[in-house]
């Protein structure tokens, strides 16, 4: 006989032949982008970041509490992330992450959500944005007894989808249980890229259980009503001047880079790096095509607007979580190097790698390496947190 967990594991495999080649829940998803990718980074530079990730894996080993989190009990995702980065590396660390799963457990809800009670805090407990970070991270642990547990976050977090008739519809906030509508571009991509990365263990419920999934119709509506293109977004601060067309704010009628004033005088919210990069894997991963024009609009707007020496629009603010979602964004969009107007090439797996190493702090004893931002914004004074962002901006543009 079988054992349950062979069995799941088993079934998996079943669905995953007839449907195509098998994703392992060690890799990132591979979507079927097309062309293939060219302006691989050298063998000498390769070998440079694959240590500065054992420096900084070794680093975060180190950092990690005995209670098996990172950073601030209360908010599971602070742990999630490191988890992820070791997860991701395929080897060594299992002591790390053995305590680290066993943490993330002890955070689940029985409604399936990942979080825990915080008073007084804005949001609470954050559930969405936990449970998102906290059910990709389990996942690409790759245990199949986490299974059940990733299914139950991810009924959550469709569940958490707001579908009203209002500005907010098809986005995700931080809390569906605020009793007032709410939705933001960060939210959203944490948790549209979640879902999409555990789409698999769908295959494994029970045959009488209902697959989950979010309305990504909803989700592709609320992504065009943050970005400025008067031609698929008829809100009156939709601009189409070369600055703006493309970019994406942060939600609704607000952006955390401020308002600007276009050429014929009208007052539009600013577009940023960060959120244009989160629009555009997030378009990706609701499946609307590379050819798009949604999609081509994001990406041209980041080619006009590249830089790694701060988040356009923001400055030195949400730095590593610049880099982190431009990396993963331009990973899944899968093309290497990438043309600009001008016809020269941007090898950009090079450049944010050579960045990255220059911005790692090396410890003089032992040799451990983080990253941490002097801009304390978004929790990014936590080195705990900017080393995760680190390491997976560096795994994804190795390809990890």
């Amino acid at each position: 006989m079988l054992s349950r967990t062979r069995l799941f594991v088993l079934i998996g495999v079943v669905f995953c032949l007839a449907a195509g080649p098998v994703v392992s829940a060690n890799d990132p998803i591979q979507l079927p982008l097309g062309e293939e990718q060219t302006g691989a980074i050298s063998e000498s530079l390769s070998r440079e970041a694959a240590a500065a990730i054992d420096r900084g894996i070794r680093w975060l080993a180190a950092q990690q509490d005995p209670g098996g989190w990172w950073s601030n009990k209360d908010f599971p995702a602070l742990t999630a992330l490191p988890l992820w980065v070791m997860a991701r590396n395929k080897q060594g660390n299992e002591e790390s992450v053995r305590r680290a799963v066993a943490y993330i457990l002890s955070c689940v809800h029985d409604n399936g959500a990942i979080y825990r009670e915080v008073q007084g805090q804005k949001g609470g407990g954050l559930p969405n944005y936990n449970t998102a970070l906290c059910m990709a991270a389990l996942h690409a642990v790759g245990d199949p007894k986490l299974v059940p547990v990733i299914q139950k976050a991810r009924a959550y977090v469709a569940g958490s989808q707001h579908l009203g008739d209002d500005a907010y519809y098809g986005g995700m906030g931080y809390d569906p249980d605020t009793g007032r509508p709410y939705a933001d571009l960060s939210n959203s991509y944490l948790a549209y890229e979640a879902m999409r990365l555990t789409q698999n263990v769908e295959d494994l419920r029970a045959g009488t259980e209902k697959k989950v999934d979010l309305n990504w119709n909803a989700a592709v509506t609320f992504l065009a009503s943050l970005q400025h293109r008067r031609e698929s977004n008829e809100a009156p601060w939709a601009s189409d001047e070369p600055d703006q067309k493309g970019g994406f704010i942060y939600k609704p009628g607000h952006s955390q880079a401020g308002t600007v004033e276009d050429k014929d005088g009208t007052v539009t919210f600013r577009a940023y790096g960060s959120m244009t990069y989160a629009g555009l894997l997030s378009f990706i991963y609701a499946n609307v095509t590379r050819d798009d024009g949604r999609v081509q609009a994001a990406l041209d707007w980041a080619i006009r607007h590249w830089t790694l020496e701060e988040n356009p629009g923001m400055g030195q603010e949400g730095l590593y979580y610049f880099y982190q979602t431009v990396a993963k964004a331009l990973a899944v969009y899968g093309q290497n190097p990438i043309p600009r107007k001008d016809g020269s090439l941007l090898n950009w797996r090079v450049e944010l790698t050579k960045k990255l190493l220059a911005l790692q702090k090396i410890e003089p004893k032992g040799g451990a390496g983080y990253w941490v931002n002097e801009e304390g914004r978004w929790w990014e004074k936590d080195p705990v947190l900017v080393t995760a962002y680190s390491l997976l901006a560096l795994q994804s543009a190795l390809g990890r």
